[in-house]
């Protein structure tokens, strides 16, 4: 059940009418309905995956209760059982069937058994949860959570359990406990995003697919301007994709009283690569920031700069395994993670850039486009199918036809990412887009209109696939 979809459209305003008139000021009646709402979104998606998030939740309430009041040999016993089966799960339906098959045709074993296993929906992000829960009460940053009912909204938060963000215990489980009010104003600022989000995925990355997908299926027979066109194309898609789907989740979750976190800021205006992650799927980021590449770099602290390296390029690795089983993902992360390397030398990892005026010099200009540049040469492994697919369009692209005219240039197309870099620089300062404070009210509202005729016009309850679904 995606978010464009119109059976979400009528899901969802039946559990806005219940939520807000049945379970108003009962907290607990709201949070059975959350609940009952997001295990009926799930199994919407396939209902026979409900018993698996069901028993992750009872087994990581349990768990956490445990790693909470036990001490020594025996708290290290329940979290790492914990963090096996959390991350095992995950392993086996996201890793192991291609880990089975890899064996086989490593050694050529012959009538191989071939598992298909079928990835449940939102395993990674609520996986997530889960881990970050029981490292957060293992660092005492958490206490155990001792509202069953709270905990299990926690893992099954429907809003973003396709899309992200990943949202940690200590911003969710709070607000699933307190009483929560509805206002105009936080109505408004929550449509704003939605809309926002619903123009990013079903105007302009929907526009982009058709073309990318041509461009990448049919690589082979294309110049390499029109190969490297494609990757320019795919940045802006996947960007619009994700970001709006974000931005619709942290929308219905605002319409529901909740505050979830941000997932983007603007990443398009990044300055270098290390800012660019510090924008661009920021819940991810600061999660493998905070369980992974501190504890890192605290390890290899005594290495300097080389450890530093080190820390990076494996938690990149890490960032790229995320997506998925694929050589291709891997060698996505450590290219970024290789990005890293003259930053550090130089010691501008943690400088910010700030732009000197409303709008950017020359030389932030050439900063913006080298990094999305860097992005773009990336994003070839991210989009090829495999290893093979992945050389043959760098081949193309480094081709003499790179210097040809490319291919599948469609003005529309242009005019919408020149529509979407409009609105984001407006906003670059802003919490989010599509506030627009410089502008007068009547401005704002037909800008608004524009945006909903723009989205009628293009599909109001489109079935495109979403991108991040699949992770």
């Amino acid at each position: 059940m995606q978010f464009t979809s119109i059976a979400f459209f009528l899901f969802f305003t039946v559990v806005f009418g219940l939520y807000w008139l049945a379970g108003r000021k009962n907290l607990k009646l709201q949070n059975i309905l959350l609940l009952v709402s997001s295990y009926v979104f799930y199994g919407f998606w396939d209902w026979r995956f409900l018993a698996l998030l069901v028993g992750s939740s009872a087994v990581a309430y349990y768990l956490g209760q445990k790693i909470g009041v036990s001490q020594g040999r025996a708290k290290k016993i329940y979290l790492n059982s914990g963090l096996i089966l959390a991350i095992g799960t995950l392993f086996y339906f996201k890793y192991f069937g291609f880990f089975i098959d890899s064996f086989a045709d490593l050694f050529s074993i012959k009538n191989k058994l071939t598992l298909s296993i079928i990835l449940p929906l939102g395993i990674s992000f609520y996986t997530f949860r889960i881990v970050s829960y029981f490292l957060d009460i293992k660092n005492n940053k958490l206490k155990p959570e001792t509202d069953v009912l709270a905990f299990f909204n926690y893992v099954a938060f429907f809003p973003s359990m396709t899309s992200g963000p990943i949202d940690k215990g200590g911003l969710l489980l709070p607000q699933l406990k307190k009483e929560r009010i509805f206002t105009e104003e936080a109505g408004a600022d929550a449509v704003r995003q939605i809309l926002y989000g619903a123009f990013k995925k079903l105007v302009v990355a929907n526009s982009i697919t058709p073309i990318t997908q041509s461009i990448f299926q049919n690589y082979d027979t294309l110049s390499g301007s029109t190969v490297a066109f494609g990757a320019i194309l795919f940045l802006f898609e996947l960007y619009a994709d994700f970001s709006g789907y974000s931005d619709m989740a942290v929308g219905f979750a605002r319409l529901l009283g909740f505050k979830i976190t941000k997932n983007f800021a603007f990443p398009l205006f990044a300055q270098n690569i290390a800012e660019y992650w510090r924008k661009w799927h920021m819940s991810l980021t600061s999660w493998l920031t905070e369980y992974v590449f501190t504890p890192l770099v605290i390890q290899f602290r005594d290495y300097g700069k080389r450890g530093l390296i080190a820390a990076i390029i494996l938690n990149f690795i890490l960032i790229g395994a995320w997506h998925g089983p694929r050589l291709t993902f891997v060698l996505f992360g450590l290219l970024h993670g290789l990005y890293y390397i003259p930053l550090i030398v130089k010691d501008k990892l943690n400088k910010k850039k700030k732009f000197s005026g409303n709008f950017p010099t020359i030389k932030e200009l050439g900063n913006i486009f080298l990094t999305l540049l860097m992005v773009c040469f990336a994003l070839v492994l991210f989009a090829a199918p495999d290893l093979k697919a992945a050389l043959g369009m760098y081949g193309r692209i480094f081709s003499l036809s790179l210097f040809s005219v490319p291919q599948f240039i469609k003005i529309k197309v242009l005019g919408l990412i020149g529509i979407l870099i409009f609105i984001d620089w407006l906003n670059k300062d802003q919490e989010h887009g599509l506030e627009i404070k410089r502008f007068n009210p009547l401005i704002r509202r037909a800008f608004y209109v524009f945006l909903i005729f723009m989205i009628m016009y293009y599909g109001v309850f489109a079935n495109g696939n979403y991108i991040y679904e699949q992770f």
